[in-house]
């Protein structure tokens, strides 16, 4: 059973994350959800990722805040993509965990997405384009949302508009 794992670093990370998962359920895509971390539990998070590999864990994403150090104790222990999610927060809301997550050494790669929300979601379709590479199905449902993206700006637009 192929699927994604997400990892947070702390519970307090749900209340963005949930919208990750929220998208994968748009898309009938499996996944997990747990909270491990880097720096207080790093046995829970090695063993975590290990397990998920032998269940068919093909991505993870790791979503933590100030000093960030998840995504890459995944990366570290895995040669499955990592995606980061850089949480806000802290003394610098945020910048600390962006530069954590982006600023890998070479041959550690983690795929960073935004702060918060859209990071969130934009994990969750990263994830998913990886998994399309061999899921035809879902590669149409993804290329059908853009459809449906597209057709929202225009309708935005029409409600708004103003054209000489």
């Amino acid at each position: 059973m192929n699927f994604i794992s997400i990892l947070m670093g702390s519970k307090s990370d749900y209340e963005i994350m949930k919208h990750c998962a929220d998208t994968f359920e748009k898309f009938n895509v499996k996944y997990e959800l747990v909270v491990s971390s880097a720096h207080r539990s790093p046995e829970r998070t090695k063993i975590y990722i290990k397990e998920a590999e032998e269940k068919g864990a093909v991505a993870f994403i790791a979503a933590a805040g100030m000093a960030a150090h998840l995504a890459g104790a995944v990366a570290a222990s895995t040669t499955k993509p990592v995606i980061g999610v850089p949480m806000k927060g802290g003394a610098m809301d945020g910048m600390d965990a962006m530069l954590s997550t982006v600023q890998m050494p070479a041959g550690m790669p983690v795929g960073t997405v935004a702060l918060g929300r859209s990071g969130a979601v934009n994990a969750a379709y990263l994830a998913m384009q990886i998994l399309a590479i061999t899921d035809k199905e879902l590669s149409t449902k993804l290329k059908e949302d853009r459809i449906v993206q597209a057709k929202k700006v225009e309708s935005d637009s029409k409600d708004v508009e103003v054209i000489l």
